[in-house]
């Protein structure tokens, strides 16, 4: 009788996880069947916080180029930056975007080091005067334990296939070596980054490289390097983008869909996504920053 009734009870939970599933699939895909914009307007994307991942904020730049009614776009930056190559990647898609819409970048209290790199790009930046912003730098952070675990009597034992393999571990003494090869990777990022700021601004690259020593600017010094276009609000911002595009009036404001949740992933993916979602990638490994 207690098999029967845990087996009826199990059936009934399991019917209604999926019902329950399905159902937000379908009212998912209604609510996510309107993705045309009617109005004509501006739109507004915002990048808050460390750059760990790019799919967001790629997604909505490409959803704002495919409507027509968008007739430009403010990106407004608020970030100390963030791991390289998802920086790399917003700047490759915001150097598109400008290159068929218009694209004004505004930043807000911070828009350093990354921050600064995916507004490079951008047809035009307005930054209020107290902003900081450049940092023009690559870091990467190392720690040793070693003395902390042969205090507390724990040993470790690595096996690998190259002398190169475990540098920067925090398990093993840093060597001569392991500095030299890793600070090689960290220069050519660096000139990467240099690079990418020149081409974005239209710069000299030594103009950029004289500056690209990690020194953080506010938004009037930076200006002043020609790193920042205008000094001003938000609203600046927007009203600017709206007369780029050849608006008339105050633009109207348009805001990018939320992201649909696909339900099925996130009953699938349970606690698994947590470790290889952005959060997840911030804290593990070997990490290079534009921050």
């Amino acid at each position: 009788m207690l098999k029967k009734i845990i087996i009826i009870t199990t059936a009934i939970i399991l019917s209604v996880s999926i019902l329950f599933v399905f159902s937000m699939i379908i009212a998912s895909k209604i609510i996510g069947s309107v993705d045309a914009i009617s109005k004509e307007g501006v739109g507004l994307i915002e990048v808050k916080g460390m750059i760990l991942d790019s799919k967001e904020t790629i997604r909505q730049l490409k959803y704002f180029l495919k409507q027509d009614s968008v007739k430009a776009v403010v990106l407004r930056v608020d970030s100390p930056g963030g791991i390289v190559a998802p920086s790399q990647e917003i700047y490759a898609e915001v150097k598109k975007f400008a290159a068929k819409k218009k694209i004004i970048v505004s930043m807000g209290s911070l828009a350093a080091s990354g921050g600064y790199y995916i507004s490079a790009p951008s047809t035009m930046i307005y930054a209020n005067p107290g902003t900081i912003t450049a940092s023009i730098g690559v870091i990467l952070k190392l720690s040793n334990i070693e003395a902390l675990m042969d205090k507390i009597g724990i040993k470790s034992h690595t096996l690998k296939t190259g002398k190169y393999k475990d540098s920067g571990s925090p398990l093993r003494e840093f060597t001569a070596e392991d500095r030299a090869m890793l600070q090689a990777v960290i220069d050519n990022t660096h000139e990467q980054f240099i690079r990418a700021v020149a081409e974005g601004r239209k710069l000299p690259v030594e103009d950029v490289r004289k500056i690209a020593d990690g020194r953080i600017l506010s938004g009037e010094q930076a200006m002043g390097y020609k790193l920042v276009d205008r000094l001003g609000t938000l609203q600046d911002a927007i009203e600017e983008a709206g007369r780029l595009a050849g608006i008339s009036g105050d633009p109207e404001l348009l805001l990018p869909p939320k992201k649909k949740v696909n339900y099925l992933d996130l009953l699938a993916d349970g606690v698994e996504g947590a470790f290889n979602g952005p959060l997840g990638r911030a804290a593990s490994g070997m990490k290079m920053m534009y921050e």
